[in-house]
């Protein structure tokens, strides 16, 4: 029985920890602000996000400079560290106290003679992505700030968003959206994910050819029976003897998914990417599947489409039923693409909310904000536990539901009716 408490003791203390790391980065965000002042959406969506830098563990002022690379409006390319676009600044609070802030900048560039200047704006069209700027004539300025005061009369002029123009500090200039393939923390993120994937895959491959069909233990027996679970219950039972050929396939979706999803647990580097909570994402891995589906597709399966087996009046004159089958092609795809997102980008905002509670509830006092405390690490201990199983589960029902679509676009023609009628003769 002691034995049993003190095991016990430890992994409360463990999850305890857990909870701090999760909660100190928004201590950090939310120290030197006025009791109440903690603005819920833009905290949310600054974790949830993309950004040029990733953020340094327990500090939001500093960042981890990424590459940044841009190609101008007249076609040059640019490549830099993402440091050069803002820099750490003192600011006093209104209590009188100063901290450090990081703030964005210009950075300028010469290059042939000609000066460029680059910019993350925060009052602008393309908040947070890289623009170039120009600057304006006086009069063009002046307009712009009479267009200000007339449409925002209730709103501070470095706040106004002009169409075209980036606001910094109440002074308009002309911007231009680059065409960007810089490395953002999503990127790295990704490339991050794909070498501990091929890690994981090329350890177990080396495992087996060293020690035969020696069962391996520990963690590499944990990724076996997770690859054993998803090719004989999943793949194999599904697509039968066409298995061996989509199993990379399908295998390399779910471990690469469920890799995002678990980094995306951890907020420290080289975790706390939402990658799985971005659309852009998900949507690439349900068009991978699309592809599959399709280019792999029978006469059997496009005839389904074009002319399935209904009722001639469903098909001809009206294509009702052409025009529901190929709606469906397409729908397939979305489902798989919204049901990931959806999934893992709620899970992520329950947990900072949770926490952002407890900041929250500071503005009532002492009394309240130990309790929101209480309550808040409680609820966010079970809610990371949930999403550590919502990981697995989505990663998953990803790769069954690709197996299905890749199952029926391929599948033989009557299987079934061909035995009944052998069976018959």
């Amino acid at each position: 029985m002691h034995l049993l408490t003190t095991a016990m003791n430890k992994k409360i203390a463990l999850l305890l920890l857990l909870l701090a790391i999760l909660v100190a980065p928004f201590s950090m965000s939310a120290a030197g602000k006025d009791e109440g002042s903690v603005d819920v959406k833009e905290t949310i969506f600054h974790h949830l996000g993309d950004g040029y830098g990733w953020e340094v563990p327990f500090s939001h002022t500093y960042r981890i400079p990424l590459p940044v690379i841009v190609r101008a409006e007249d076609g040059k390319w640019f490549c830099f560290s993402s440091s050069r676009l803002s820099e750490v600044k003192e600011v006093t609070a209104a209590d009188g106290k100063t901290k450090k802030e990081a703030e964005a900048i210009i950075y300028e560039v010469e290059k042939d003679g000609k000066t460029y200047r680059f910019y993350t704006p925060h009052v602008s069209e393309h908040e947070g992505k890289v623009v170039e700027l120009f600057p304006i004539a006086d009069s063009l300025q002046a307009e712009l700030e009479s267009e200000a005061a007339e449409n925002a009369a209730d709103t501070d002029l470095n706040h106004y968003v002009a169409h075209g123009y980036t606001n910094i500090d109440g002074k308009f200039w002309r911007e231009y959206r680059c065409f960007d393939i810089s490395i953002t923390k999503n990127v790295l993120a990704l490339f991050i994910a794909a070498a501990l994937v091929t890690l994981m895959v090329m350890s177990l491959v080396r495992f087996y050819t060293r020690k035969g069909f020696k069962a391996p233990r520990k963690g590499m027996g944990f990724l076996e029976l997770c690859v054993d679970f998803i090719y004989s219950g999943v793949i194999k039972s599904t697509l039968g003897d066409k298995a061996p050929r989509y199993a990379p396939y399908l295998l390399t979706a779910f471990f690469f998914i469920l890799t995002m999803n678990l980094l995306g647990l951890i907020v420290i580097f080289p975790g706390g990417a939402n990658l799985t909570g971005n659309i852009a994402i998900t949507l690439v891995m349900a068009v991978m599947t699309f592809v599959i589906t399709n280019v792999n597709g029978n006469k059997h399966y496009w005839k389904e489409i074009f002319w399935p087996d209904v009722p001639i009046w469903l098909k001809c004159p009206l294509p009702i039923m052409q025009v529901i089958e190929i709606f469906g092609m397409f729908t397939k795809p979305a489902a798989l693409c919204v049901r990931l997102f959806a999934n893992m980008m709620g899970g992520h905002m329950i947990v900072i909310t949770l926490t952002l509670l407890i900041f929250i509830f500071a503005a009532f006092g002492a009394a309240a904000a130990g309790a929101s405390t209480f309550v808040s690490l409680i609820f966010s201990i079970f809610m990371l536990a949930l999403d550590v199983l919502v990981s697995f589960i989505q990663a998953y029902v990803f790769t069954l539901l690709s197996t299905i679509f890749i199952s029926m676009a391929v599948e033989e023609h009557h299987k079934a009716e061909h035995k009944a009628e052998e069976d018959v003769a």
